[in-house]
């Protein structure tokens, strides 16, 4: 299939604006279209090309029996007229697929960068978190739930142009925007625009994914992006097809196609009890890895807690990921990581050519750093992989509550 060049969106046009300060969540002020107060509540009876965050998109096509196919992801949903996809904000009108969440959030946070988790992305610095509502996926686990298996319109209670975020972040000293809590394939168009707006700030785009995408759509949505967490849930298609209703190769060719950008990535692999936590499966996932993208790609072990359809399963025992990464250290992976969990030592950068630890954490907070500007090891020069520019940030672990609002002034709140 030729992938058509997906359409110019409906950009907003709010002006840069001036922000006001105030206590945690923090009210940042901005004009944005025809929304004076928080979105108006639509339901799928109302999805219509009349609503201001309802766009266009590209990747779509007519079957023979009249219905209209989403190709943005594997999922292929074929669709009637109004009828929305799994993912809840892509669906048919005026038969076209359009994007329902365009400009919507449901909500903003500034995070340290490590949280997403990216351990070798501009350490230290902050980024502003946002995402929408619904997911492509069915993780019968998701920690995120409440928002990613939303079908209330009104979870988007925030709205926010790519332009408005993209100075919102600039002016609160941001290094970053980040896709995050859903995942951003199902409103790349949105997200797209965001990252364009932030790289005419030199801003960075972050993109925190489970990477389940058609080539044409993945090709173009990663053009737009600095960096990548990628969510790579298990190591069997059993698992992916039964808990996540999806497909284990379409993440792998992902991680492939990442390998062969400049967009930095990392991998997330949660481990659930007595689901994909064996000794085997962890080794043939740390295997392929080494393989196929090399010893050097950053891969995060974090810690399962129960939660949605999923709540009769124990929490993850930090021996079980302490395990996971002694077992991907032994597949020759240099930067393996525990999360969720307090580990220092599992969260330590330590140096490949003299073995000294250069990046301490203490969860997110970063306690020592002997990295150069441009990320070699301040003892024996080794340079470590990754997008180092600069001394280490001081934004440490806090994390603060956006909300947009009118206009007004705010000064900056730090790196």
């Amino acid at each position: 299939m030729t992938w058509p060049r997906r359409p110019h969106t409906r950009r907003f046009q709010s002006t840069p604006s001036r922000y006001n300060r105030r206590s945690t969540p923090l009210v940042i002020r901005g004009r944005h279209p025809r929304a004076r107060h928080s979105v108006e509540p639509v339901t799928a009876d109302t999805l219509s090309l009349d609503d201001p965050y309802t766009v266009p998109t590209a990747y779509w096509h007519r079957l023979p029996d009249g219905r209209v196919q989403c190709d943005v992801c594997p999922r292929a949903c074929k669709l009637h007229e109004g009828q929305r996809g799994l993912c809840f904000v892509r669906g048919r009108v005026d038969d076209r697929v359009v994007l329902a969440s365009y400009g919507r959030s449901s909500g903003f946070c500034v995070d340290p960068i490590e949280k997403k988790p990216l351990n070798h992305f501009l350490p230290g610095s902050s980024v502003l978190s946002f995402g929408t509502a619904g997911c492509n996926l069915a993780c019968r686990f998701c920690q995120n739930w409440d928002i990613s298996k939303s079908r209330e319109i009104d979870t988007l209670s925030a709205a926010a142009s790519p332009e408005l975020l993209a100075v919102t972040a600039g002016r609160l000293g941001c290094r970053s925007v980040a896709f995050t809590y859903n995942d951003p394939v199902i409103f790349m168009e949105y997200a797209m625009d965001v990252a364009d707006a932030c790289r005419e700030r030199g801003i960075g785009a972050v993109a925190v994914s489970a990477g389940y995408m058609n080539p044409g759509p993945r090709a173009e949505f990663y053009r737009h992006m600095d960096a990548a967490n990628i969510d790579l849930k298990a190591f069997t298609e059993t698992f992916y097809s039964k808990i996540t209703f999806s497909k284990l190769s379409v993440v792998l060719e992902t991680l492939e196609h990442l390998r062969d950008t400049d967009v930095w990535f990392e991998i997330t692999t949660l481990l659930i009890p007595d689901h994909n936590d064996s000794d085997a499966e962890i080794a043939a996932e740390c295997a392929w890895l080494a393989e196929h993208l090399g010893p050097d790609v950053p891969l995060h072990f974090t810690a399962f807690h129960p939660d949605f359809k999923m709540r009769d399963v124990p929490r993850t025992p930090p021996a079980t990921l302490s395990r996971a990464r002694r077992i991907a250290r032994e597949h020759g992976l240099r930067y393996v990581y525990t999360g969720n969990v307090h580990d220092p030592a599992g969260q330590t950068t330590t140096c490949p050519g003299c073995d000294e630890p250069v990046i301490v954490r203490d969860w997110y907070a970063i306690d020592d750093y002997r990295l150069t500007a441009d990320g070699r090891c301040a003892t024996c020069g080794t340079s470590l992989p990754g997008r180092f520019d600069g001394p280490v940030g001081g934004w440490g672990p806090r994390r603060l509550g956006i909300r947009l609002a009118d206009p007004g002034d705010a000064p900056r709140s730090g790196q």
